[in-house]
């Protein structure tokens, strides 16, 4: 895959691309998963580091050496680390290390709030138990002691509201304008490539 100079245009890439691919055992394709997830972030007022981390959270699935194919067949894609990673050529941390922790952030929310587990998609169930499964007690505390931790558990929430088949149709582009005031290639006035 290729470097666009801006994140704008490396997601739209993405979305355009593998995005358009099915959403890993859910009814929606990746980048309507993604797109849902950051309209749903964006409706429970999170700030714009939040709702791009949200519209880029999965961006590991495919940008990774191991895809999220391989995930559903048993083997982690660490697509949180792969993601924030990628997203760390244009983004500071409040992109970033949400996109990290919101896998931690799922298995956090399976220790501590007893009727979660219940809420997770089939996928998102099968995925917890190749991601660690719930969190023991020390996990936790380490979890919420880390900062972005709120911020990621927001987001693990939107993720979740983002796999609606008959959801509404979203482009990249109406968050075009909370990307490109986050990229840092765009105000320092460099190239990412």
């Amino acid at each position: 895959m290729s470097q666009a100079p801006h994140a704008y245009e490396a997601l739209l890439e993405l979305f355009e691309g593998e995005g358009s691919r099915d959403y890993l055992g859910e009814q929606v394709s990746m980048a309507q998963h993604m797109l849902q997830t950051a309209e749903a972030a964006r409706r429970a007022g999170a700030a714009p580091g939040l709702v791009v981390a949200a519209v880029t959270h999965d961006v590991g699935h495919f940008t990774g050496v191991v895809s999220g194919r391989d995930l559903m067949e048993g083997v982690d894609d660490h697509h949180d680390e792969v993601a924030a990673a990628w997203l760390a050529t244009w983004f500071g941390e409040e992109v970033t290390e949400p996109v990290r922790l919101h896998v931690l952030a799922k298995r956090y929310l399976c220790a501590t709030d007893a009727g979660y587990y219940d809420c997770l998609s089939e996928a998102s169930r099968y995925t917890l138990g190749l991601q660690g499964g719930p969190m023991t007690a020390r996990e936790v505390a380490a979890f919420a002691a880390r900062p972005f931790a709120e911020d990621a558990v927001l987001l693990r929430r939107c993720d979740d509201a983002g796999k609606d088949p008959d959801g509404e149709t979203l482009t990249l582009g109406h968050f075009r304008q909370d990307i490109e005031a986050l990229d840092r290639t765009i105000s320092a006035g460099i190239s990412a490539g």
